[in-house]
């Protein structure tokens, strides 16, 4: 009841912002019209429409999917209705993108699963009471119960990810981003055939064992994330359920990395009018190489920071009144990089600061990466994960830099009383930030300015644990917004919006945390028997 009661009081609280009687087409009229807040307040009502309506339609969309597998044939819901599959008709019904209709029937399927085991339980309790009452689900549909005994059918880990849905602690496209990027926790192979009866039995049980473990610790991956949900972007909660499924498993991560690497292509065509194409697909380091080429350059054009040295200050104004694209300068730049090859001057390519990429690794991922043993880490600007073994060859080849933080992230090698932060502070902010830490902003640290919590005009310290980083219209939004920003000793950042006795936690990177160990509990790393 208590569902379509909040659907109910979102209409009504809408009727009132708009009116009763309004015709649809006067409501764009009727909104240009009322004040900013009741604007506001219009979009969370209705948001509370969409979530509620998509949460019955997603439930749809599993039921529809039960009832067409391939096992129904011709006889299936979406095959009688002239489909060749669920997501067709669910894309039929709803107008939606194709892409759109599968994400409903993905997530739908979810829910069924979640809900399995509780329907199971429901049968089976009629069953033993012989009530007589009409069966759950159709037991003549060869895929709408599992063949697993109820005792032996726990609820999935990612059924915690259902209730959050239904019960709107979650968006859809919340729950679509953690699930895809947590993935199913890693399979253990079954006890070697060489084993005797006894170590079999043995091995059953622990395989057992290590399954409901495995699937405790992707259950409070998931509800941690859910914790999260309310203050982060979709793509966060994306990166950081990839990050904490790679730190889970490692040697998952190694064989992931190697499947993208082994995609790696560059095509190139001849289209009918005679223009030359090509399309790459990149594995995660030369992604991020050309990623760090182009941001490099063109950093001054996409928001990059203001103080520099003059240098670059005259190349930032340079690029500023270059008539060209940014498409076109990054193509021109691609263009002068592969002509100048490894001889490449890096100053007159790149300007004051050459590209590059950096690896984030704590002191054990390190240890165990030059040890040969199953690790993950994270690249500086994107929080990309990467394995050991690409850690131990950067290592070689350019070597470390090493920065003290504790447990929290927090750099415990403080810096000088400089007026501008320098080159190592800098990277030690970046390490603690990961990029702008404003809420929501996902600029990353290279596209960032360190600013003073305490302005240094009136005393302020260029020490690490007093600066922030912000990207550049942000840091302009704060010092000409009449924003402040406030810490206490070592804890949250806080900023203040002016004229507002509020205050918001500026939260660091969500994947950076949990490189620093932040789960609770934290579960050991899985691996799967060899």
């Amino acid at each position: 009841m208590a569902f379509f009661s909040d659907l109910q009081t979102a209409l009504d609280a809408l009727r009132a912002v708009v009116g009763e009687d309004v015709d649809a087409l006067e409501i764009p009229a009727v909104v240009q019209r009322i004040a900013d807040e009741k604007v506001l307040a219009l979009i969370e009502h209705a948001s509370v429409l969409v979530r509620g309506g998509e949460c019955v339609r997603i439930a749809g969309s599993g039921a529809v999917a039960a009832r067409s597998t391939r096992d129904a044939g011709h006889s299936g819901l979406a095959q009688k209705r002239g489909h060749r599959s669920t997501v067709s008709l669910i894309q039929d019904l709803t107008g939606t993108t194709r892409a759109e209709a599968a994400k409903q029937v993905r997530l739908g399927e979810a829910l069924a699963t979640g809900l399995a085991p509780a329907l199971d339980g429901a049968l089976a309790g009629a069953h033993e009471a012989g009530d007589g009452h009409a069966p759950l689900v159709d037991e003549t549909d060869p895929g709408a119960r599992s063949s697993a005994p109820v005792e032996h059918r726990p609820r999935p880990w990612h059924a915690v990810l259902g209730d959050a849905l239904m019960t709107g602690a979650l968006t859809s496209a919340q729950h679509d981003a953690i699930y895809r990027g947590l993935g199913e926790p890693p399979v253990e192979h079954s006890p070697s055939a060489e084993t005797s009866p006894g170590d079999g039995a043995r091995d059953v049980a622990e395989t057992a064992a290590q399954a409901t473990e495995m699937r405790t610790a992707w259950e409070t991956a998931a509800s941690q994330l859910i914790d999260e949900a309310a203050q982060r972007t979709v793509e966060e909660l994306a990166s950081a359920a990839r990050t904490i499924r790679d730190l889970l498993d490692p040697q998952g991560a190694e064989l992931r990395f190697e499947q993208r690497f082994d995609a790696r292509s560059f095509r190139r065509w001849t289209d009918r009018d005679g223009i030359r194409h090509g399309s790459f697909t990149f594995e995660d380091e030369g992604g991020a190489w050309i990623e760090s080429i182009i941001d490099t350059a063109l950093r001054p054009r996409r928001g990059g920071p203001r103080f520099v040295d003059p240098d670059e200050k005259a190349r930032a104004e340079e690029l500023a009144t270059d008539p060209r694209t940014n498409d076109q300068l990054a193509y021109d730049l691609m263009l002068d990089v592969l002509r100048a090859g490894a001889l490449a001057d890096a100053d007159a390519v790149f300007g004051t600061r050459q590209a590059g990429i950096r690896i984030v690794a704590t002191v054990d991922t390190h240890a165990d990466a030059l040890a040969g043993r199953p690790a993950v880490a994270l690249l500086e600007d994107t929080d990309t994960t990467v394995p050991g073994w690409l850690v131990a060859q950067h290592t070689c080849d350019t070597g470390t830099i090493t920065c003290s933080v504790d447990s929290h992230g927090n750099p415990l090698d403080l810096g000088r009383e400089a007026r501008l932060y320098s080159a190592r502070q800098r990277l030690t902010l970046a390490i603690r930030d990961g990029g702008c830490r404003w809420r929501d902003c996902d600029r990353p640290a290279s596209y960032c300015e360190a600013h003073h919590i305490d302005p240094y005009s009136e005393g302020g310290r260029t020490d690490v644990d007093r600066g922030i980083l912000l990207c550049r219209w942000h840091h302009m939004q704060l010092h000409h917004g009449g924003w402040r920003i406030t810490r206490d000793g070592k804890g949250d950042f806080l900023l203040h919006p002016p004229n507002s006795g509020e205050t918001v936690t500026l939260l660091p990177r969500l994947a950076r945390r949990y490189a620093w160990g932040d789960l609770q509990p934290p579960p050991r790393r899985f691996r799967p028997a060899a």
